[in-house]
């Protein structure tokens, strides 16, 4: 069940070769997964401002495939694939819309890591309904 959110390369996202640079990338994990919560019903802000919590990453990794450029049309596909205990880890597939009905093309794929932690940094658990959503998003992959 991975959740898409479609975006357009942005001008400022490229380089002189007009290709995007390769950080954008994780920008685009970020929108991902902000869009995955709000589909499950819950604004990331609303996890920091009425749970006092937040979702550091830990680790980060993306293998690129091929470039985007300027205006393409990009979908990022996010789900989650593991949650345990104060660990939570999503899955991204960043795809270009190609021309005359061709199916997407894979331009890249990667994970991020993130514990839930207070506003001290402190190890926490998910509330519960935010966990329930997302092992019940998990069991539609």
């Amino acid at each position: 069940m991975p959740v898409t959110t479609t975006i357009r390369v942005r001008y400022a996202e490229t380089d002189q070769m007009n290709v995007v640079y390769y950080a954008n990338y994780l920008v685009w994990f970020e929108i991902g997964r902000v869009e995955f919560l709000r589909t499950l019903g819950y604004a990331y802000s609303q996890l920091e401002q009425e749970h006092k919590l937040i979702l550091p990453v830990v680790e980060a990794n993306c293998r690129y495939r091929h470039p985007a450029r300027y205006d393409d049309e990009i979908l990022i596909e996010t789900r989650p694939v593991l949650l345990r205990g104060a660990v939570l880890k999503f899955a991204y597939r960043i795809l270009r819309k190609e021309p005359g009905g061709a199916g997407p093309r894979l331009l890249a794929e990667g994970e991020t890591v993130h514990v839930v932690c207070n506003e001290h940094m402190q190890k926490c658990p998910l509330p519960h309904d935010y966990e329930a959503a997302i092992r019940a998003a998990m069991q539609e992959n």
